[in-house]
């Protein structure tokens, strides 16, 4: 089943001579489930691609279908909204609220839906994360492997449709860095989760199942390898 589907997405900056098209005519579709890296070099636009596929940035043109919902066809408030629900977001600097604790960072986006929290899957998803002491710590009373398990808290909470990280392991030493994957791998496998990866780590993508390398805002590979 496709959760995803990117049809002919372009988007240019600027006009006229000075014009960049950071992304050029990219298709291709991802199935409910599915682990994707995205690689490519500095430029290359795969951080551009997040943004649209996040609903973070609009298109020049295109569409972005999540879960058959074309987000671009929202107006603005109904695209935030969207994007709080269906849409789980990891930065590489964690994006948390300094003045807001652990747990009040991880459910904001229910807070701010004024939807109630489902106690076992946050329970769940504490547990996981080993966070269930530090629930009542600021941000800045973390260390930046926590504060990251703390984003992966917040993209999960809501069921997202889908879950795309930013170089999710780019802030972070070998040992935290490992840890965040195997995280984001076991609420994957778990959960079903289905991730996207922004990435320039070969060995990060190498352990997804499907990796997509972008070059001058195309695809220039789309390879499954592994199962």
């Amino acid at each position: 089943m496709e959760i995803l589907q990117i049809k002919n997405l372009s988007k240019i900056y600027g006009s006229g001579e000075t014009a960049v098209k950071a992304l050029d005519d990219v298709s291709f579709s991802v199935n409910k489930g599915e682990f994707i890296a995205i690689i490519g070099p500095s430029g290359s636009g795969k951080s551009t691609l997040l943004h649209m596929l996040g609903g973070v940035d609009r298109p020049t043109s295109g569409q972005v279908l999540v879960d058959n919902t074309d987000i671009y066809q929202l107006d603005e408030n109904q695209l935030a909204i969207f994007r709080r629900r269906q849409i789980g977001l990891i930065y590489q600097f964690y994006n948390l609220i300094p003045v807001l604790t652990v747990k009040e960072n991880i459910t904001l986006p229910l807070l701010l839906d004024q939807h109630k929290v489902d106690k076992k899957h946050f329970a769940d998803i504490i547990k996981v994360l080993n966070l269930e002491t530090r629930l009542n710590y600021l941000p800045n009373q973390l260390s930046g492997g926590q504060q990251q398990r703390v984003s992966i808290g917040r993209a999960l909470v809501s069921h997202p449709a889908i879950m795309l990280a930013d170089e999710p392991t780019g802030n972070l030493d070998s040992k935290n860095s490992n840890e965040i994957i195997n995280l984001l791998k076991m609420f994957n496998k778990t959960y079903k989760q289905t991730l996207i990866v922004i990435t320039h780590d070969e060995r990060i993508a190498l352990q997804a199942e499907r990796v997509i390398s972008i070059e001058d805002g195309r695809i220039a590979n789309d390879e499954v390898v592994r199962q």
